[in-house]
């Protein structure tokens, strides 16, 4: 069984909370979906085992020794990266989209592509099992495929292991790295707090959600802050037939055990905030008859 703990926006807390589900569940695969600001492994501090290229795209490059500067290339570039400067063709690596056009279309063959090859991704051991996570390089695209890489590689791990639940920390957002993260799971928790800037997003992920008719858990984090606007989240949430699992109070303790590198749970087990979150991983592991 695949769980994704998602956000509409950064900042809700969602990756302290799925530690915290990381941290309670016996055995698992924990995988971080958030390629582009990977920080999950900051809280979980995994022994890496393997590190392997993402090639995320390629980049067109010009052999001035034998191009003509003839033009062709300009001629098809649809993205505008390739133009005349000064009668030097040139291209402009940032609006390159890698399509190997131009490549192909030079009568000189003097377009070469270039791997975008500085991203990486990680297969690591962590105290309850495995943690699989990436790091998309600056620059390079095509997080959506990286996603789709390290989940692919999590249900490989999960198959040999024989473990029961992949763990995702999907990104924030309903962009295409959000899409990859949902497609197939069986469960998503969505994470928010009461601000009108999270209660917006989060109906942006609720209507993305059910589009691919997955149930739906959420989670209010800092619930304490804004009363009214807990409430009308909570009113909303059961107009839409989604269960809430938990109200996380406001708790500088998170703060700390943040700090400390370390998630709520395993910092204060028996403060309000771990009760309220070993609560929701319990409810959803009964609701779908998963026994630990």
């Amino acid at each position: 069984m695949e769980i994704a703990v998602l956000s509409g926006k950064g900042g809700t807390g969602k990756t302290s909370i799925t530690a915290s589900f990381a941290s309670l569940l016996p055995k698992l695969v924990l995988v971080d979906c958030d390629v582009d600001a990977a920080n999950l492994h900051i809280v979980m501090r995994p022994n890496t085992l393997q590190e392997s290229i993402y090639v995320s795209g390629h980049t067109a490059t010009i052999d001035y020794s034998i191009c003509t500067h003839c033009g062709v290339c300009v001629d098809y570039c649809r993205f505008e990266a390739i133009f005349n400067n000064n009668g030097t063709i040139t291209i402009d690596e940032i609006a390159c989209d890698g399509c190997k056009l131009c490549s192909r279309v030079c009568p000189q063959q003097a377009i070469h592509m270039i791997q975008n090859d500085k991203s990486r991704w990680y297969v690591s051991q962590i105290s309850h099992g495995a943690m699989v996570h990436a790091r998309l390089a600056p620059g390079e695209e095509n997080s959506g495929k990286l996603v789709q890489k390290i989940r692919e590689e999590a249900k490989k791990i999960a198959d040999q292991e024989s473990v029961q639940i992949i763990l995702l920390d999907g990104p924030p957002g309903t962009g295409c790295p959000v899409i990859s993260t949902l497609t197939g799971v069986d469960i998503v928790v969505c994470v928010t707090e009461p601000s009108r800037s999270a209660f917006h997003d989060l109906q942006r992920l609720v209507e993305l959600v059910q589009q691919f008719d997955i149930p739906m858990y959420v989670i209010i984090n800092k619930f304490n802050i804004y009363a009214e606007l807990t409430e009308t989240i909570c009113q909303w949430c059961k107009q839409q037939q989604i269960p809430i699992i938990a109200k996380i109070p406001f708790d500088t303790q998170i703060v700390e055990s943040m700090i400390a590198c370390t998630s709520i749970v395993d910092y204060a087990p028996d403060s309000i905030t771990s009760i309220e979150i070993k609560q929701a991983i319990h409810t959803i592991l009964k609701q779908h008859g998963i026994t630990y």
